[in-house]
């Protein structure tokens, strides 16, 4: 992939800034729905980061990869439970 690790370092310290910087700028009202609509992307990230726990170069990226597969799967599950929280919010009152 990367040969050097400060391109790596460089891409990584920028993809935070920027997921930061937009995740900032999301209203609460906004944040559940938009959640529920990103377990997409969570699952893309998952398969990326089963990759990346499969690759036999360094057992540095194979731990990196485990806990990016931890993380991703917390955040999808998370966003699971929540939608469903928020769709039982509108259900009506049994009788």
């Amino acid at each position: 992939m990367l040969e050097d690790p400060a391109v790596a370092l460089t891409i990584l310290v920028l993809a935070l800034l920027v997921g930061v910087e937009v995740i900032s700028k999301v209203p609460p009202l906004l944040h559940t729905p938009l959640m529920s609509g990103s377990n997409a992307i969570s699952g893309i990230a998952i398969v990326g980061a089963i990759l990346a726990a499969g690759a036999e170069d360094r057992t540095v990226s194979t731990l990196l990869g485990f806990v990016a597969v931890v993380f991703a799967m917390i955040n999808v599950v998370g966003g699971f439970l929540v939608t469903n929280r928020m769709l039982g919010m509108f259900k009506g009152k049994k009788q």
